[in-house]
C-alpha cells in the first residue's frame, strides 16, 4: 500500500489524487501539500500560488504569443493573405495535437512511476525525464539536446527583441547597450522558483499581448492603405516557406508543457488547455497580421517588425512598453526549464532557499546574455530555429514518442489515458501521428530548412559580431564647410 503522504501526491488513472494532487510550491521548488493554516484565498495565494486550470491556460496563451506577434505581418507579406490565415489555423491545430500527446505521455510516465512508489516531492518532472522513463536513455539525450537548445535560442531571441523594440521609442542608446540593460533586468527571473509562481505574470502578460494585437489591428485600419499598396505574395518559394516556418514557430511554444502541467494541482485536466489557449490566440494573431498586411502590403517584405511601419503615437509607445514587459515574462518561460536542468546537474534542485537557487541559476543567464550581445542579428534566423529545432522538439518527437510508447497491445490496454473522444481508435491516432511526422519533416524541416538557410546566406554580409546597433538607421551625414 502506498504511504499516506505519497498517496496525496499520486495521480490515479481515470481519477484524481487523494488530495487533488499536491501543490507545487515554488518556495521549495517542488510539490508539497496545501498548508492548512494558510488561508486558501490569501493575498499571497492570489498572486503567487497558481496551479489551477485557468493558470495553466494563461501560461499557455501568454507563452504562445510574444515577439512573434510583431513578425506575423511580415510572414503574411511572404505567404499572401489566404495562406497566412490557413497556415495559422493548420499549425495551431497541429501544435494543439502534439501538446495533447505530451500531456498524455506525462500522465503515463507519472502513473507508472507512482506505481513503483516513486515520489516527486521537491522534484519537477521535465520532458526529457518522461522520454527517459518511457523510451530509454537514447530518447532522453535527444529530448534534452533539442529542448535545451530551442529554449536557449528562444531566450536569446527575447533579449535581442527587447533591444530592438525599445529602440523605436528611444534611439539615443544603441541596441547593444539596451541588450546590456535588459539582460540585467531579465536575470531577475532566477528568483521565480517554478511555473507555479507565474500566476500574476501570465495574467498580465496575456493582457499586454491582447492590447498590442488590437492596437496593431485598429492602428492599421485607421492608417488605411498606403498609396499604391500591392499584395503580391506569394512570389517566391523561398519567401513562402520562410514565412510558413515562422508560423510553425509561432504555434510551437509548448516546449514547456510538462513543466506547466507539473505545476497544476490536477495535471490530468491539462489535455485540452493548449487547444483553448490556441483558439484565443487566433483572435489576436489573425486580425492583427491581416490588418497590417492589408494596410501596408509588400512594404512589409522589408520590415520584420510591425512597429516599424506604424506612425509613432502614445498608443504605439504603450504597446512597445507592454511588449517589453511581456518579453521579460517570456524570457522567464524559456529559461525556467533550463534552470531546472542546471539545478539537477549540480544537485541543487531540492534546496528550499530561493536565494541559493537564484545564485545557482545565474550561470544559465550569463551565457544567454553574452550570446545576445555577440549575435544581435538573431532575427533573420528565427525561421531556421523553427525549421531545425521547433519542428523536432514540439512536433516530430512527441508524435514519434507516442507511437513507440503504445506500440504494443499490452501498453495500449493498460494505458493511463485512452484515446480522446473525437478520435477513439488507436489506429486513427497512429495515422494522425504519422501524418504529423511526415508533414513537419518534409515541409517544416525540409523545405523550411532550405528556405531559412537560403535567406541567411543572402543576408550573411550584413551580419557582424558584437554589432553596436544592428540594422539601425545610419546617422545623418555631416556637411563639411
Amino acid at each position: 500500500m502506498v504511504p499516506q503522504k505519497q498517496a496525496e501526491e499520486a495521480i490515479v488513472p481515470g481519477g484524481i489524487s487523494a488530495n487533488d494532487i499536491s501543490v507545487n510550491d515554488g518556495t521549495q521548488g517542488g510539490e508539497e501539500e496545501r498548508v492548512d493554516h494558510e488561508p486558501r484565498h490569501s493575498f499571497k495565494s492570489l498572486l503567487w500560488h497558481g496551479g489551477s486550470v485557468y493558470d495553466a491556460w494563461f501560461s499557455c496563451a501568454s507563452n504562445q504569443v510574444a515577439q512573434v506577434l510583431l513578425t506575423l505581418p511580415y510572414s503574411f507579406s511572404q505567404l499572401g493573405m489566404l495562406s497566412g490565415v490557413l497556415l495559422q489555423i493548420f499549425y495551431g491545430l497541429l501544435g494543439s495535437w502534439t501538446s495533447y500527446l505530451i500531456s498524455v505521455l506525462y500522465v503515463e510516465y507519472r502513473t507508472r512511476k507512482e506505481k513503483e512508489n516513486v515520489s516527486f516531492k521537491n522534484h519537477i518532472i521535465q520532458w526529457f525525464e518522461v522520454l527517459d522513463g518511457l523510451l530509454g536513455p537514447q530518447w532522453k539525450a535527444v529530448g534534452l539536446a533539442f529542448n535545451c537548445t530551442m529554449l536557449l535560442c528562444a531566450a536569446v531571441i527575447q533579449l535581442i527583441a527587447c533591444a530592438s523594440n525599445i529602440y523605436y521609442i528611444n534611439d539615443r542608446l544603441g541596441k547593444r547597450t539596451w541588450t546590456y540593460i535588459f539582460g540585467a533586468c531579465c536575470a531577475t527571473t532566477v528568483f521565480i522558483p517554478s511555473f507555479h509562481n507565474y500566476r500574476i505574470w501570465s495574467f498580465f502578460g496575456l493582457g499586454m499581448t491582447t492590447y498590442t494585437a488590437w492596437y496593431l489591428t485598429i492602428a492599421a485600419f485607421i492608417h488605411g492603405q498606403v498609396d499604391g499598396v500591392k499584395h503580391s505574395g506569394p512570389t517566391k518559394l523561398v519567401l513562402y516557406f520562410t514565412g510558413a516556418t515562422n508560423i510553425l514557430y509561432t504555434f510551437g511554444g509548448h516546449a514547456v508543457t510538462v513543466e506547466i502541467m507539473h505545476a497544476m494541482w490536477k495535471p490530468q485536466k491539462f489535455k485540452y488547455i493548449y487547444l483553448f489557449a490556441t483558439i484565443y490566440v487566433f483572435t489576436l494573431t489573425i486580425p492583427s497580421a491581416a490588418a497590417v498586411y492589408w494596410a501596408f502590403g509588400d512594404q512589409l517584405l522589408d520590415h520584420g517588425n510591425a512597429f516599424s511601419v506604424l506612425p509613432r503615437t502614445r498608443f504605439r509607445d504603450a504597446a512597445v512598453i507592454l511588449m517589453l514587459i511581456h518579453q521579460f515574462i517570456t524570457f522567464g518561460f524559456a529559461c525556467t526549464p533550463l534552470y531546472f536542468v542546471w539545478e539537477k546537474v549540480v544537485r541543487m534542485h531540492d534546496t528550499k532557499s530561493i536565494c541559493l537557487r537564484a545564485l545557482v541559476r545565474l550561470p544559465v543567464v550569463i551565457p544567454i546574455w553574452f550570446l545576445a550581445i555577440i549575435f544581435p542579428f538573431f532575427g533573420p534566423i528565427n525561421s531556421a530555429v523553427g525549421a531545425f529545432l521547433v519542428s523536432f522538439t514540439v512536433y516530430i518527437i512527441p508524435a514519434l514518442a507516442h507511437m513507440l510508447t503504445y506500440r504494443k497491445a499490452s501498453d495500449r490496454q493498460n494505458a493511463a489515458e485512452k484515446p480522446p473522444f473525437f478520435l477513439p481508435s488507436w489506429t486513427a491516432m497512429h495515422v494522425v501521428n504519422t501524418f504529423v511526422v511526415g508533414w513537419v519533416f518534409v515541409v517544416g524541416f525540409g523545405f523550411g530548412g532550405w528556405a531559412s538557410m537560403s535567406n541567411i546566406i543572402k543576408q550573411v554580409d550584413s551580419f557582424g559580431l558584437f554589432a553596436k546597433c544592428y540594422q539601425c538607421k545610419p546617422p545623418p551625414p555631416t556637411h563639411q564647410h
